[in-house]
């Protein structure tokens, strides 16, 4: 699909990289109508995630633990494939090679005002792999921010990196916009800060993939 198209995306290094893509507005709406149009026979998610969520549904599993929910993709080929498009572009540019994927699980959380995702990470059915959120709705409003009204955390997400130094970006909390689409792997710690004042909600989307590689052979790779 767009393998052979140039990939434009952003990069922070937190000690490990994270990509920020913008996701193609046929994907971005495609995503939006499978799941709002079939909001109620979706699977709840929230016993295998930790967010303070009530609204956590999925729309792709494929895992080994089939006793808190069943293999089922509401999704279409396209979307599945744009996701291991952009996952295998990380590896790529990460300088990862010899590796296997596996597209593990994708879910929609829709956050009200006063939820939260505390910190945490991801794993699917390896402890090596790839996670990420994307970006498909925002209230128009975040709500009063109650002290330090200069830094702006309701709502946001931030990403927590492991880097060392005087100098080091230890942690990353980027802007909140539509179609904004970041990779990191699995063992990053993110969270998502709630917020107030508002009925509307905060739709973000989540997708796991398990990568195989060997990182003997990967030490050093150029």
């Amino acid at each position: 699909m767009m393998i052979n198209q140039k990939i434009k995306f952003d990069f922070v290094f937190l000690g490990q990289s994270v990509l920020k893509y913008q996701v193609p507005l046929d994907i971005f709406t495609t995503i939006n109508k499978i799941y709002e149009q079939n909001f109620h026979n979706l699977a709840p998610a929230n016993q295998q995630l930790v967010g303070k969520i009530e609204n956590e549904h999925s729309l792709f599993y494929h895992g080994a633990d089939q006793t808190k929910m069943k293999n089922h993709n509401m999704l279409s080929r396209n979307v599945t494939d744009y996701f291991m498009t952009m996952f295998k572009h990380y590896l790529t540019f990460n300088k990862i090679k010899d590796y296997d994927t596996h597209l593990n699980s994708i879910w929609v959380n829709e956050m009200k005002q006063h939820e939260y995702n505390p910190a945490h990470i991801h794993r699917g059915m390896l402890f090596t792999g790839l996670s990420s959120v994307m970006i498909l709705k925002l209230p128009s409003t975040f709500g009063r921010e109650y002290s330090a009204k200069q830094v702006q955390q309701n709502g946001r997400l931030q990403i927590l990196g492991a880097a060392n130094g005087q100098f080091a970006k230890i942690d990353y909390q980027p802007p909140m916009n539509l179609r904004d689409f970041y990779i990191f792997p699995y063992d990053m710690r993110h969270c998502v800060y709630p917020f107030n004042g508002t009925n509307e909600t905060r739709r973000t989307l989540a997708a796991n993939c398990d990568v195989q590689f060997d990182p003997i052979k990967n030490r050093g790779a150029i």
